[in-house]
C-alpha cells in the first residue's frame, strides 16, 4: 500500500494541474449536441469535416455529438424540415428526448425553424455567424442576377455545384440555390423572422429573450475578414466584405445581423469560415481557437442542465 501512495498522489496532482477544459466530462451535456452546416455546407467529404476538429474535440471529454446534413442550398424552411426529420430519426433510434442545436451561417435559420415548430425537441439553439437580419452579400447577388436577367442560369450553375457537394458527402438532397439566396436576403430573412420570431433582438443590434418555449437561445459572430494569407478562402471573404461598405462583418455576415437570443460575443476576430475552424484550422495569429469556443459552450450548456 505504501508503494502505491506516491502513484496515487501523482495521479491526483495531474488531475488538479490539468486544465478544466481538458478534464473528462467537461463537455458532457445532458442532451446531445447537433451541428448544422450552412450554405454550400456538408457533414464531411472524405477526411474533410465542415466543422474542422470540432466534433472530435467535443466527444473527447464526454459530449454526444451528431453532425447532420441538409441540402447544401435550399430555402430555410426546407432545410428546417430536413433537420426536423433527422432529429426525429435520432430520437426514434436512440431515445433522445431533446437536442442542443448549433447552426453555422444558414444553419442558424435552420435550427430556428425546428425550435419554433418542434420546441419539445430542442433544449438550446445556438447560432454561429448567422445572418438573422439578412446579408448585404445576398442582397447584392440578387440585385445583380435579377438586374441582368441571369437568375435562372446562375441558379442552375449553383444547383449543380450544390449537388456535387452533396454527392461527394454521400447525401442526395434536393437543391434550390435561388430559394437559398432569397432566404438570406434582408427581405427574405425579415419574412422568415416574422414567422419565427423566437429569440429576436428587442432592438437593432440588441439581444433577444434568453428562453422562449423552454428553448435557450444563444448567438456569436465574428468581425475578421482576411485573417490568414495562407488561407485561400480569405479572398472570397474579402470580396464579400465589400457589400458591407465599411460596416463590421465576417466577410458574409454583419456583426449586428448575427445577434439572436443571448449574444455571447459578436466580435470574435474570425471570418465566416474561421467560425467553424476552416480552412483546416488556418486563422489569424494570436486569435482565439474556435474549437476552444465550442468546448467552452458545451460546458456552458452542461452547467445549465442542458
Amino acid at each position: 500500500m505504501k508503494k502505491l501512495l506516491p502513484i496515487a498522489v501523482l495521479a491526483v496532482a495531474a488531475c488538479v494541474a490539468m486544465p478544466a477544459s481538458a478534464q473528462s466530462g467537461y463537455t458532457q451535456t445532458r442532451h446531445p449536441i447537433v451541428l448544422v452546416h450552412g450554405l454550400f455546407g456538408f457533414d464531411a467529404i472524405g477526411p474533410v469535416d465542415y466543422w474542422w476538429g470540432v466534433p472530435s474535440a467535443l466527444r473527447s471529454s464526454g459530449a454526444k455529438v451528431y453532425v447532420t446534413q441538409q441540402s447544401a442550398a435550399n430555402a430555410s424552411e426546407v432545410r428546417g424540415e430536413q433537420l426536423l426529420a433527422e432529429l426525429r430519426r435520432l430520437q426514434a433510434a436512440y431515445g433522445h428526448q431533446k437536442f442542443n442545436l448549433i447552426g453555422h451561417s444558414h444553419g442558424g435559420h435552420t435550427i430556428r425553424y425546428v425550435a419554433a415548430v418542434a420546441p419539445e425537441l430542442v433544449a438550446s439553439a445556438t447560432s454561429v455567424g448567422s445572418p438573422h437580419a439578412g446579408s448585404p452579400v445576398a442582397d447584392d447577388i440578387a440585385a445583380a442576377v435579377d438586374g441582368t436577367g441571369s437568375t435562372a442560369v446562375a441558379a442552375k450553375l449553383m444547383d449543380a455545384f450544390a449537388g456535387l457537394v452533396s454527392a461527394l458527402s454521400g447525401e442526395a438532397k434536393p437543391q434550390n440555390s435561388e430559394a437559398a439566396m432569397r432566404s438570406l436576403t434582408t427581405q427574405g430573412s425579415a419574412a422568415f423572422t416574422q414567422r419565427f420570431p423566437a429569440g429576436k433582438p428587442s432592438e437593432p443590434c440588441g439581444e433577444g429573450l434568453a428562453v422562449v418555449n423552454n428553448v435557450r437561445y444563444y448567438s456569436i459572430g465574428g468581425t475578421g475578414v482576411v485573417t490568414n494569407l495562407l488561407d485561400p478562402t480569405d479572398g472570397l471573404m474579402a470580396v464579400g466584405s465589400l457589400s458591407f461598405k465599411g460596416g463590421a462583418n465576417d466577410g458574409l455576415v454583419g456583426r449586428c445581423s448575427s445577434h439572436w437570443g443571448v449574444v455571447l460575443r459578436d466580435n470574435y476576430p474570425w471570418n465566416h469560415l474561421d467560425e467553424v475552424n476552416q480552412a483546416f484550422g488556418l486563422r489569424g495569429l494570436f486569435t482565439p481557437d474556435p474549437v476552444a469556443f465550442y468546448r467552452t459552450h458545451a460546458n456552458r450548456l452542461k452547467l445549465a442542465g442542458l
